[in-house]
């Protein structure tokens, strides 16, 4: 049993969701590993990781809209606004998606299904430099 660990650095321009799959998919292969689990954990508390259609990006655009409706900026609901009316919503729209990610490795590849793609949610409007860790466990 082996174990591989990698950092994907990923600049975003504004609130929406960035595909990382190929970034993924390329430290999934140097790794070497044929068989075992992949964990992708953001080290952010105003963006998350979501596994979602890659195929139509209507999805995306539709998954935004939600998020604006369920979670809108400048809501009064919330007191912490120190970063801008953009940061609570972008912890709470954090803490209903996801920080941290299991894809089982399976023939030296991620075993997304055939329109999964591995997307990096930017939860805030200014533009920030993510970091994502992968932790490859297997052989």
């Amino acid at each position: 049993m082996r174990q591989v660990t990698a950092k994907i650095s990923v600049s975003t321009h504004g609130r929406k969701l960035y595909d990382i799959s190929a970034e993924v998919a390329a430290q999934v292969k140097r790794s070497g590993l044929q068989t075992g689990l992949l964990t992708l954990y953001i080290q952010h508390t105003s963006a998350s990781l979501l596994i979602n259609e890659n195929y139509d990006q209507d999805v995306l655009v539709d998954m935004e809209a939600f998020f604006n409706r369920l979670v809108p900026d400048g809501d009064p609901l919330f007191i912490h606004t120190v970063e801008g009316p953009d940061d609570m919503p972008a912890h709470v729209r954090s803490a209903l998606t996801q920080t941290q990610l299991s894809i089982p490795i399976l023939q030296g590849q991620a075993a997304l299904g055939q329109w999964q793609g591995v997307f990096l949610y930017e939860h805030r409007h200014l533009p920030a430099q993510r970091k994502v860790l992968l932790h490859l466990l297997g052989e």
